[in-house]
């Protein structure tokens, strides 16, 4: 599903900034470290062009980091802008242009500027840049897509030669992850015109043309020492997937994103060329709208979840490019995912009992699917076939992917979503499970989980935090009409030869930050 961050298609105190990479299952973290192994082995080398291709391409790409709206705008924003914060594997805010921060009550934040760091045109960065690029956030004329959070910051001010100071309207811990996502890059104070790009990125914008092409070259000024390692990055948007594979192996790109599990092996016979896997919080999910029948009995809910065959779902339908889930939407690469959490199986026994005991019946029930929500026919198939063994008739309504979003999405009583990862579990809650959400997709209303999503916002205690949001986990996947098969896993391809590729979890292409970490060997 394509789109912002903070749309449906598609934060930390600084005590806690360095929290250890979030607990995986165990062959996943050994295949993820295997992964990063090899996509990181050996000594970067400067020199060298790439051109890669992202899943869009539109004539509506900016430079402007606030109207950014696809994955081609993010990756190319993010070579020619930075944030105050970066995310890491675990999607953990690190120094960027902000080389530290504090709060002592998650309402009040004073962010240290990095001397030395100059734009693109020469100017050095001042706090008034910062308090620009954040302000004009609010302003309604900027129609940025990460309005909504930036309405939480209640005053942003210089505090004094080196540092901004924030105040909030009310308590958020997560305030530095929100700041490290891509909308949230840094500008020249006072800039209005995005005919190019003038940030502090590791990139100079060369040429910017929307919907066709922009190309990068090395910034010598970078604030990163030793980085960027390339010469030039030719950054396309191919939407077709076929053809994405195509100029792969043809040699006319050097990285892609978006694989479909079904070409991995096409790929990876191929000589020259390999799969660079990222596990993420990307998931399809069955849709089940609680504030109707016939899911507004929890019995026939919970009869839904135990029919998911997750085995089978992942083997068959993602090609085993998947972890298990839970019915919850926090996915193991998450430093707050909750593991102890017992994994739902596939029963059909219990599933039986708890059909009957819902009274639904035999009559048959539209279950409605579109490729929009990628891998949903199939489990719709696979869902049909273990209901016809309890009694339970699905009956799949294919709908076309054009206007699914805005015509079908949890607007019918039983159907699918398909939702892009988030950078915190706070933002993910927010926008899909809370009362109030505005994309609130089974209509579940929970005072407690409402409650806890108030608490950990505002709490400074990793600890304490972590508890709270297991207790939302366990709610969601206990009482919410949402099920969650499976994870599935951001697929990219690359010619061999390109080397420093790592998993940032909010995204393909290393959460869209490939090029200052990429290099090109010999």
């Amino acid at each position: 599903m394509t789109g912002s961050l903070f749309d449906a298609s598609g934060p930390l105190s600084s005590i806690s900034r360095r929290t250890a990479l979030g607990l995986m299952a165990g062959g996943a973290m050994a295949a993820g470290g295997a992964n990063r192994a090899h996509a990181q082995a050996g000594t970067p080398k400067r020199g060298g062009k790439i051109r890669v291709s992202g899943t869009s391409t539109s004539t509506a790409d900016t430079l402007d980091p606030a109207k950014q709206s696809l994955s081609t705008d993010y990756a190319r924003c993010n070579m020619f802008y930075n944030p105050l914060a970066t995310l890491d594997e675990s999607l953990t805010p690190q120094p960027a242009l902000a080389e530290s921060w504090e709060t002592t009550n998650a309402k009040d934040w004073v962010f240290r500027l990095r001397p030395g760091v100059t734009f693109h045109d020469g100017k050095p960065l001042t706090p008034a840049d910062v308090v620009f690029s954040l302000s004009r956030h609010k302003d309604p004329a900027t129609a940025s897509r990460a309005r909504s959070l930036a309405m939480q910051m209640s005053t942003i001010t210089a505090d004094g030669p080196n540092a901004v100071r924030i105040t909030l309207e009310a308590p958020n811990a997560d305030l530095p992850v929100v700041l490290g996502t891509f909308h949230f890059h840094i500008i020249r104070d006072g800039t209005t015109d995005f005919a190019t790009a003038n940030g502090t990125g590791p990139f100079l914008c060369k040429e910017f043309s929307p919907g066709v092409r922009s190309i990068a070259t090395r910034n010598p000024n970078y604030w990163q020492a030793g980085k960027p390692y390339l010469d030039e990055v030719e950054f396309i948007g191919i939407p077709d997937e076929q053809a994405r594979v195509n100029a792969l192996l043809s040699g006319d790109i050097q990285l892609m994103a978006g694989v479909d599990p079904r070409s991995v092996r096409r790929i990876n016979q191929a000589q020259g060329f390999g799969i660079f896997e990222t596990r993420a919080g990307y998931y399809t999910n069955l849709v089940m709208r609680v504030d109707q029948a016939p899911a507004n009995n929890p019995d026939f809910v919970l009869a839904m979840k135990y029919l998911f065959d997750r085995q089978q779902i992942r083997q068959a339908v993602l090609r085993g490019h998947g972890v298990i889930a839970n019915d919850q939407p926090i996915d193991p690469s998450n430093r707050f995912f909750y593991p102890d959490l017992a994994q739902r199986p596939y029963d059909l026994d219990r599933a039986k009992f708890h059909f009957q005991k819902s009274g639904v019946g035999g009559a048959a029930l539209p279950l409605v699917c579109s490729t929009a929500a990628p891998g949903s026919i199939d489990m719709a198939q696979v869902m049909q076939q273990s209901g016809q063994k309890i009694g339970l008739n699905l009956e799949l309504r294919r709908v076309p992917a054009d206007g699914y979003w805005a015509n079908h999405w949890f607007k019918h009583p039983l159907g699918f979503g398909a939702i892009n990862p988030r950078p915190s579990a706070d933002i993910l809650f927010t926008l899909f499970f809370k009362s109030d959400a505005p994309w609130n997709e089974s209509g579940w209303k929970n005072p407690r989980f409402d409650e806890l999503l108030g608490l950990a916002r505002a709490e400074t205690d990793n600890d304490k935090r972590k508890a709270m949001y297991a207790e939302m986990q366990t709610l969601v996947a206990e009482h919410c009409g949402i099920g969650i098969p499976v994870f599935q896993n951001l697929l990219d391809g690359h010619t061999s030869k390109l080397k420093g590729l790592r998993p940032i979890p909010v995204g393909n292409l290393m959460g869209f930050d490939f090029a200052q970490h990429v290099w090109l060997e010999s």
